[in-house]
This record gives structure tokens, sequence and C-alpha cells, in this order.
């Protein structure tokens, strides 16, 4: 792909990403960042947007992101030193500089809660948000310039404003419903981008207009209400940027001097556009939107959005679009590219849209990862290497935690054999991956399964549960035990309740009328694909919240699903509890003490997991070396299997 001022060897680019934890005392790139974008240049993508970088060290607070050019001679050094072997690969890189979040911060983000006019915080509407003056608004479009001239002293080949998207500041001051100014930055749309019209215009000033300059920019907004979003499909009055009004604002941009729109679509109010779960039911969400813009512009045009399928990146190209940009995809697999190119598709290590190992972490203030590759963003410390001694491992289970510890033992050069009791790999993957919507989880299981195959030294016994036996032959010298978890599933006084896995797998006929006990993960999951049936299905939980709030669901994927649930017509009774169940009838009783029935065909039990280790005595006395894992250990989720078995099986 090329514009009039940059190049780059291929038409995939490495979306932008907050870098909560890769800074260094300077405020520049600790060698974990530097690492990680250097692998995904060696991985072959063409273009690397770096950051995103705060160009306002002082409104920084707990929890925000910590990359801000504060110190120039540091942040230079550092990305210096990055950027020299980023271009030895051919890649080109771009920094992505912020104005920060205005009233979109998360509490404690924001030392200065400002916003455009004066706003109650999204995500806590008791906090609320001040007006900028206007001294601090032109102080604002100076720090981009003085950040811009940084990069360019720094060697990156361009920058990228962020961002008239997501609902950022800048987001906030392009749209009327958060902009109630009534001076040049405030009223009708042209003011509204003022703000990044001047910003552009004075670093092509500072920088020269060879100096590319990109905007990340969201054609429409997809805000219902105040922090609640419209869903795909949905008809709806939109209260943020209707697509009309985006399209304009497209070509104000690109006539204010913009060199490339980074295309996508949402807001934090609806903010499972942004970073979107796997419960949308298509890849390649923004096509449409970077298609419209593309037609409306003469100016290169980006899109990401779950690209990593070769159909949704067939469609953007058939459509114009200029840039396939790989965020969450490229975390999972750096060598995604250069496997594009290679035409090995079955060989990507596929993204699963859980946000637990990326921005699960990032609210935690934590360095983003990836729940399916846990060396992001830690690619030295964590890089395999063949063992002095090799041993022969004995993994017994076949869910996640044994996969990935059979796959890293087996790719270090350990003997491998792996005992699986069941029919098949993939433990608890394979009945959550049986909604469509999960598609991805019976994904990761497919490549699992085409390593381990491509191992000569790995031996995988299906059908075999292991024995006291196995456990203590003499041919192995570690023994891993990951034989997963079993459903908890009380006794309500009936035994005709149905467990969630075997209703997954198709196991036991459900009638039309269903009752989920437990409205965590599995049984909002299991409720959205019967509703999609045609089922009416009331889910019973006894918390104040589904999937137990976003506090321990990613919250993208928490507001999606808490509001395809009523979308789907799925009932959702919170703070009830069960007291017992006469055939399919649920006795409960209500928040306010009340007693109630509900009836039905079926009942549905879907109240969590509990460790099945039936090894734990052998674990205790055994004088091998022997290890527990996953959810055998401690349940949770696929990211803690994962990583538990990466963990511990890079170093036998």
């Amino acid at each position: 792909m090329s514009t009039k001022y940059c190049r780059t060897k291929n038409r995939t680019a490495m979306a932008p990403l907050g870098l909560v934890g890769y800074a260094n005392s300077q405020g520049g790139f600790s060698k974990n960042a530097q690492d990680m974008y250097i692998r995904r240049a060696k991985g072959g993508v063409g273009l690397i947007t770096v950051g995103l970088i705060a160009n306002d060290y002082e409104d920084l607070g707990e929890g925000s992101v910590p990359c801000a050019i504060h110190d120039p001679l540091g942040f230079r050094n550092s990305a210096a030193a990055m950027l020299e072997q980023i271009h030895a690969y051919g890649t080109k890189a771009i920094c992505m500089i912020t104005a920060g979040s205005g009233r979109s911060s998360f509490p404690g983000a924001s030392q200065k809660m400002w916003a455009p006019s004066p706003a109650t915080n999204r995500f806590d509407p008791k906090l609320k948000h001040r007006a900028m003056t206007h001294a601090e608004i032109e102080r604002l479009i100076q720090d981009f310039v003085k950040s811009a001239v940084i990069c360019q002293q720094s060697g990156f080949d361009g920058i990228e404003i962020h961002a008239v998207h997501e609902g950022y500041l800048l987001d906030q001051f392009a749209m009327a419903l958060f902009n109630q100014r009534n001076d040049e930055f405030g009223g009708n749309l042209e003011n509204r981008l003022r703000i990044v019209t001047e910003i552009v215009k004075q670093i092509k000033n500072a920088c020269g207009q060879n100096f590319p300059v990109s905007i990340r920019y969201s054609v429409k907004s997809f805000i219902k209400e105040l922090r609640v979003g419209g869903l795909p499909g949905e008809e709806f009055a939109e209260k943020g940027r209707d697509t009309a009004e985006g399209l304009v604002a497209a070509k104000l941009l690109a006539a204010a001097g913009y060199d490339m729109l980074n295309v996508d679509a949402g807001t934090y109010d609806g903010w499972f556009w942004n970073h979107p779960p796997m419960y949308f039911d298509q890849k390649g969400i923004y096509n449409t939107f970077g298609a419209q813009v593309k037609a409306a512009v003469d100016i290169p045009v980006a899109v990401a959005g779950r690209m990593d399928d070769p159909e949704a990146i067939n469609d953007a190209f058939a459509h114009g679009i200029d840039l396939i940009e790989f965020g969450r995809p490229l975390l999972a697999d750096p060598d995604l590219p250069n496997k594009i190119k290679a035409d090995a598709w079955e060989d990507i290590r596929p993204c699963i849209s859980c946000h637990d190992g990326c921005l699960g972490r990032l609210a935690k203030g934590l360095p983003f990862s990836c729940t399916v590759n846990p060396a992001t963003g830690r690619e030295a410390e964590y890089q395999l290497q063949a063992p002095l001694v090799k041993k022969h491992v004995l993994v017994i289970g076949g869910g996640p935690a044994g996969l990935e510890t059979a796959w890293v033992c087996g790719t270090r050069g350990h003997q491998v054999t792996l005992l699986e009791a069941g029919a098949e790999l993939g433990g608890d993957l394979v009945p959550g991956s049986i909604p469509h919507f999960k598609s991805n989880d019976r994904d990761l299981i497919e490549w699992f399964k085409r390593q381990l195959a491509r191992l000569d030294n790995v031996t995988i016994k299906l059908n075999t549960a292991a024995t006291q036996q196995d456990f203590n032959a003499p041919e192995y010298d570690v023994v891993v035990v990951a034989t997963g978890s079993k459903p908890i599933v009380p006794n309500f006084g009936s035994d005709q309740l149905l467990p969630a896995e075997a209703v997954l797998m198709q196991q036991v006929p459900v009638g039309n009328k269903v009752t989920i006990i437990g409205g965590g993960l599995v049984g909002c999951e299991t409720g959205l694909w019967l509703a999609r049936q045609g089922k009416q299905v009331t889910i019973v939980e006894m918390t104040a919240d589904i999937c137990g709030g976003p506090d321990k669901t990613p919250f993208p994927n928490w507001q999606m699903m808490k509001e395809l649930l009523p979308y789907n017509k799925v009932a959702v009774r919170l703070e009830t509890k069960v007291e017992n169940v006469t055939g399919t009838t649920v006795n409960v009783t209500e928040k306010n003490g009340t007693a109630a029935e509900i009836t039905g065909d079926s009942v549905i039990c879907a109240l969590g997991y509990r460790p099945n280790n039936p090894f734990v005595k052998l674990l205790n006395t055994s004088a091998k070396e022997t290890y527990l894992l996953g959810d055998s250990r401690h349940v949770a989720n696929i990211m803690q299997a994962i990583w538990d078995a990466y963990a511990v099986a890079k170093a036998i």
C-alpha cells in the first residue's frame, strides 16, 4: 500500500494498542514494548501503529497510559532503538498520539477531569468533568504539534491522531451530544471538528507536507442512550454521530490535510463496537463503513474489526479499502502476515475475541498480552528454548492446559505422551464452542490438533483414562495433571436438571420453555444460543449482575451480552435465589423476599465448575517431577489454563 508520502511493503498493519505498563522510566518504550513490536515486524506486517502515546503527561492518573512524550530525549532514544530494528524488516512505523479520554476516562485515570462541555463520567456518573478553557484547547493543539515533531525526529514514518474515534476527548468535541460550546470549537460540524483540523494543519506546517498524518476515525457512534450501545441490526435513534454526518466529517478531515483515515465505528457508550467480542455474527465488521468512506474521499482508508479471515479481507479489498489492520490477531500470532502470504491460514493461531489477555489486563493497569499466546509482551523472557536434558513428559488431560503443555514441551524437543479419557481433544472448550458465536474456540482446538500432529515426538491417546499405573510408569520423567473440572449440579430436589454441557452437546432434548439456573458466562451464552433457536428462556441469577459484572468479565463482552439478552427476548431475574426444583418448576425467592414459581419444560443448571483432580494423593506423594495445571488446580478461564501450562512447560 502506498500514499504520496509513504509506501508499505504490503497491505497489512498492526492496529494501535494502549501501552499500559510498557513505559520505561523516561516515558519511552520499555524493552518489552520494543521486543513486542520488533517481533511483529519480523512476522511480516507492513505497517505498525505504535501506541497510543500521551502528549500531556500532566493529565495522567493512576491506571492510565504511561508512555508519554514528557522527556523528548528519553523518548527519542527508546524509539530510535526500536525503529532501527523494525525498519530492518522493511516495516514502516507510525506513532499514535492521544489527547486523552475526557468523560470516557476510567475513574482515576485523569487528573484534570475535563471534557468539551460539562459532562458526567462514562463509567461513574457521580464523577463530573468540567469544560476545557479556550487556553487549554490551544495548548492541547500545540502539544500535538510538539509531539509530532519529536516523533519525526525519532525516526517514525508518520503519526496517527487519536482520535475522532471511540468517544475519546476529540470525538466528544466532534459530537453535538457532548459539545455544547458557543465558541469557535462548538456549534456546527465544521466548528466541532476545528480542533482536529487545526491539529493537522499545524503539524504539516511544523513537520512538512511530506510527513504523513493519519487519524483514527469512527464513522458512526452507535449510542442508543448514554452508556447504552446500539446492537448490530438493531433499529434505534442515533444519539451520537450517524453515518450521514460521519461521511461529511470524513470529507472535512481529508480536506484539512489528513493523509489516511483509519476507520471503525462505536464509542465507549457502545464499547463492544470498538473492541468487538465474539458475539458479533461476522468478521470484518467495519468493512461497510470503510467502503462508504472510501467512496467519499480520495485518500487511503484502513479498517480493522476481526479481520483474520480471508473472506473479510477479500471483501474489504473488493470495496477499495487500502489497508487491513490487525490488533488482537497479531497478539495471538505475530507471524500472521507471513502465514497469509504463504496461504497457510490453518496455521494461524486464532484470536478467540475473549479480551481476557488484552483489554481485560489493560483495565486492571497491567500490560496487555494474549490469552492464547502468553509470550506476547515478554518475547525475550518467554522465548522457547531447547532443554538441556530431554525428558519423557506424561500429560493427563486434553483440555486447554493439557494441549498447551503438550505443544510447548513437544516444540522444545521433549518426548510427550498425552492421555485423554474422552473421544476428542478440547475439554470444556468442546461444549463451549458449540454456539456459532464461539467458533473461534473450535478453531483453537483445531489449531492445537494440527500443531501436535506435526510433532513426531508427541503421542496422543484418546479414550484412554490415565491410571495410577500410568502415573507411576518408569518411562515417564515428568507427569502433568490437567484433568480440568466438573460442573456443579446441586441437589435441588429434582432429577430432571440438565447440565449446560449436555444441552450444548445436544445429548439431551430441551423443551421450548427453558429456565437456566445461573447467570454466569456459560448460563448467558447457553441462554442466548437457545433463544436464537426460538426457545423462550429465563435466566435466574442470585447476584446483582450477569457474568460476574464488568469486574469479572471484560467490559465490552459484558456490555454486549447484557444488551443482547433482552434484545433476544431472554428474561433475566437477578438477585433471585433458587430454593428447590419440582420436576421442571423452579421455586425461587426474589430480592424483596417474595416466593415465586418459574414454570417451564426444561431446567438447565449452569452454576459453575469445581476442580477435577483424581490424582491428588499421587501428586502429593510422588517422587517424580509433577505439576497440577489449569482448572484441575483452580477453576478460572481459558487464559489461566494456557498461561499455567506455558509458564510450567517452558521450564521443564
